[in-house]
């Protein structure tokens, strides 16, 4: 058994690295840790960001689906490829015309780039190792490929304050555009996963009675492309098990909508763009910390996540009105900020943990053919989750102030943590209970 886990370890090291560099380049950006305060220093009040954040998650809600079943037909690689493009473009665009529109403009392509990435890295990662006869793997892969992403965002947000430094907001976002740009370089070294069944296959899931050995139909793409699409939403919608497991997934990826505002709690709490900076570093950490500790928590039962996101929540909620009280107690603003901080990193980490595990025993409960279409829903709706955030901090931000808006997006932690004990897919037992429809 030893010698099997060895080969098995070396014949996937290769691909490992080669998906955290992808998933590391993804995230090593500057502009991650500012870009709240560029709109801020270009005009923009709290409402307009969120507007802002509002068209960047409603690009990545109507294309999500689509997307995911356009990568069930086509190269899963060439998709990443564009979408490390489109990435690049978006930031070009804020940086060549730093405006409303130039921002928005920049959101959709950013949006776009996030729908194509989504459901179809993860789809890509599970059918390789699928194909290596590996899937055991997938858990602590993705804990890597989550620590990498963590790990560059903590990087790239450390950076900007010395970029900032150096050559304002200007150097920040050219070096950002650059990174994007060996990020979709990174995108081309990947494997092409085999998918479950080829583009020629498809309509056989459509039409059994179809003979196999007919030739290929020139139009079949469009046909196929929509059978695909049905089939992953069936699989999504119809299947209990993994519709609860995609509505929990959606819960826990879409309410960490609240760290686009950290960077602000750090502003009303006075900390300028180098501190805020480091501040935002912190929780960042709590990330990357819980995806290294993936291998150890990934057998963690439901009742055993569903306590510590209870934890989460409160540390949240605690953190968020610590941090935001240093804006009326500036002589002790590096200590209150600090602590609440941490706090925020903490709740940040857990959820973080949660989701990981969560999304991974998930591709396990999948069994049909469209693995990066179900994926996607779960996509779909994270972002209508993340759509729901910035559309309450908007309205909240004119009758709360900012600390105790950002303070009550803690209480979907709570929500998730009530859901947990009977929502979560097992690991156990898993493919048996995936057949078991409503």
């Amino acid at each position: 058994m030893p010698r099997v886990r060895t080969e098995r370890a070396g014949s996937t090291r290769g691909f490992t690295l080669r998906a955290v560099l992808f998933a590391f380049t993804a995230d090593l950006i500057p502009l991650y840790a500012i870009y709240a305060l560029l709109f801020a220093d270009h005009g923009l009040n709290a409402a307009q960001i969120s507007s802002l954040f509002a068209i960047w998650s409603a690009t990545a809600f109507l294309l999500e689906i689509p997307s995911g079943a356009w990568a069930d037909t086509v190269s899963r690689r060439g998709l990443l490829v564009l979408s490390g493009a489109l990435l690049a473009a978006g930031f070009a665009v804020w940086t060549l015309y730093p405006s409303y529109l130039g921002f928005a403009a920049g959101f959709v392509l950013w949006g776009t780039s996030g729908a194509l990435r989504s459901g179809t890295f993860e789809a890509l990662i599970y059918d390789d190792l699928r194909a290596r006869e590996a899937t055991a793997e997938y858990p602590r892969l993705m804990g890597y490929v989550r620590a990498a992403t963590e790990a560059a965002a903590l990087a790239g947000i450390l950076a900007a304050a010395p970029l900032y430094a150096w050559g304002a907001y200007a150097l920040v976002a050219w070096s950002s555009v650059a990174i994007a740009a060996v990020h979709t370089l990174t995108a081309a070294a990947l494997p092409s996963a085999p998918k479950s069944v080829s583009t020629t296959e498809i309509d056989d899931l459509e039409d059994p009675a179809d003979p196999a050995s007919d030739p290929p139909d020139p139009d079949s793409t469009p046909r196929g492309y929509l059978t695909m699409l049905r089939t992953g939403l069936r699989e999504a919608l119809r299947v209990r098990l993994i519709r609860r497991g995609v509505i929990l997934i959606a819960l826990l990826n879409g309410i960490t909508a609240f760290d686009e505002y950290f960077s602000l709690l750090a502003d009303h709490a006075g900390a300028g763009p180098s501190l805020a900076a480091v501040l935002v570093g912190v929780t960042v950490a709590g990330s990357l910390a819980s995806a290294m500790l993936v291998g150890r928590t990934e057998r963690m039962s439901a009742r055993v996540m569903a306590s510590a996101l209870t934890v989460a929540g409160v540390l949240f909620i605690a953190g968020a009105l610590v941090a935001g009280s240093a804006a009326t107690h500036p002589t002790a603003l590096y200590v209150l900020t600090a602590v609440g901080f941490s706090a925020l990193g903490i709740a940040y980490g857990i959820d973080y943990n949660a989701d990981v595990i969560a999304s991974a025993r998930l591709q396990d409960a999948i069994t049909g053919p469209a693995r990066a279409t179900v994926t996607s829903v779960a996509g779909f709706l994270t972002e209508v989750i993340a759509l729901l955030v910035f559309a309450f901090a908007a309205v909240a931000t004119t009758w709360l102030p900012l600390p105790f808006m950002i303070a009550a997006l803690g209480i979907p932690l709570l929500l998730a943590a009530a859901l947990t004990p009977t929502w979560l897919p097992l690991q156990s037992h898993t493919r048996s209970l995936a057949a078991e429809h409503d």
